[in-house]
């Protein structure tokens, strides 16, 4: 994390970064921690990532539907991801997208 510049203006996001693969269950990584133990901003990155890894093509796989990823995380909550944050990303994400008119 040395390379991160400027190191100071970045201090408060490392832990967030550096434990965005924890689960919440304390079987992530790379330290093992869960619950209330991993930092606020790597319970939030985590929800965040794995809905923008899911949805997002990559060279080998197609991105799966919205929906189909919304359900993984609900699936996920208390387990692999934070209960609270992950309830609250579905359930924004459903809200504004079903204001959304449908485009013509």
């Amino acid at each position: 994390m040395l390379q991160i510049e400027p190191i100071d203006a970045m201090a408060d996001f490392l832990p967030g970064v550096r434990s965005h693969h924890e689960r919440y269950d304390g079987k992530g990584y790379p330290d093992g921690m869960a619950g209330d133990d991993i930092p606020l901003f790597g319970r939030i990155i985590a929800v965040a990532d794995a809905f923008d890894a899911m949805t997002s093509d990559r060279p080998y796989r197609n991105g799966m539907s919205h929906e189909k990823a919304l359900t993984i995380l609900e699936e996920g909550k208390g387990t692999q991801w934070d209960p609270y944050f992950a309830g609250l990303f579905i359930d924004e994400w459903r809200r504004q997208h079903h204001l959304q008119k449908p485009s013509k």
